[in-house]
């Protein structure tokens, strides 16, 4: 009677070795040729004159506040539609953008998928807030239900407007008047704010442009041309309509645009899982019948 006897296969070392050496390989040279590709796109949309993606404002940092008619509501409320937002403080009116912000009322007055909102930066005591809103609004002709203003308490309205709409400077008080970013903002339909993009004519990166109009309007007084016959302030009022129209036009659901680093990240770990997992096969003991 033949005996037989089972015993386990030594893995070669060696092999082992070669073989995660080359999975590693694949890994590496797959990352580089991810990165490679997204960095050729990124290029590509250099020339692109669709609006920048600044930040998307998420469910877990919305900002809430009370409007003219003294109900609470988000900006949240408004998913799906194209925002326009301005920052002002009550005590400091600021006629430049609120004409713009009356000719946008105007502009998409048959538009429901357009929205203005106006925050105040500098609201009173709890009890007055209402009656304050509704002063406001009053002056600036802003009617519900397409044009809100509203507030928040201080401290977490300039802390959004900070991070959120990415100010570029916290609102403050300096000398008895209010220093804060009086650029306007758009957010598009899935709550990203968007900033227009204007391709150079010479190559190199677009330009994305604030729609800061106090800036445009120190352009003007300097005598900075701008190359056609409208005025700073004019031809950045007209770049502001041409990018709320480009978001209009956008469909409600845009896919997330992931960062190349976070493709390669995740690319790279699914190799290097798959690298353990064949070590590990190879490592089992295999019965062999000798």
């Amino acid at each position: 009677m033949t005996d037989h006897t089972l015993e386990p296969v030594t893995p070669d070392p060696k092999k082992l070795r070669r073989t995660a050496w080359i999975l590693v390989a694949i890994m590496v040279v797959g990352g580089f040729l991810i990165l490679r590709a997204y960095n050729k796109r990124a290029q590509e949309g250099q020339s692109d004159d669709r609006p920048s993606f600044v930040t998307q404002i998420s469910r877990t940092k919305d900002l809430s506040f009370m409007r003219q008619d003294g109900k609470l509501t988000d900006l949240l409320s408004l998913k799906g539609k194209v925002i326009a937002v301005q920052c002002l403080p009550q005590s400091q009116p600021d006629e430049m953008t609120s004409g713009v912000m009356r000719r946008l009322s105007e502009r998409y007055a048959e538009e429901p998928d357009f929205a203005l909102v106006t925050l105040m930066l500098d609201p009173g005591k709890p009890a007055d807030l209402k009656a304050e809103l509704g002063k406001l609004a009053g002056e600036l002709g802003a009617e519900l239900p397409r044009w809100s203003v509203g507030t928040n308490d201080r401290r977490t309205l300039h802390k959004f407007v900070k991070n959120e709409f990415k100010a570029n400077m916290l609102p403050h008080e300096k000398g008895g008047e209010w220093v804060y970013d009086g650029s306007l903002v758009l957010i598009d339909r899935n709550r990203h704010v968007r900033r227009a993009v204007i391709p150079q004519k010479r190559g190199g990166a677009a330009f994305v442009a604030t729609f800061d109009f106090g800036q445009a309007q120190g352009w003007d007084e300097k005598g900075v041309k701008t190359g056609t016959e409208k005025t700073n302030v004019e031809q950045l009022e007209a770049l502001l309509g041409e990018t709320a129209d480009t978001l209009l036009a956008e469909e409600e659901v845009i896919s997330e645009q992931k960062g190349g680093a976070t493709v390669l990240y995740v690319g790279m770990g699914f190799a290097l899982l798959f690298v353990l997992l064949i070590i590990k096969s190879r490592r089992a003991a295999s019965p062999q019948t000798l």
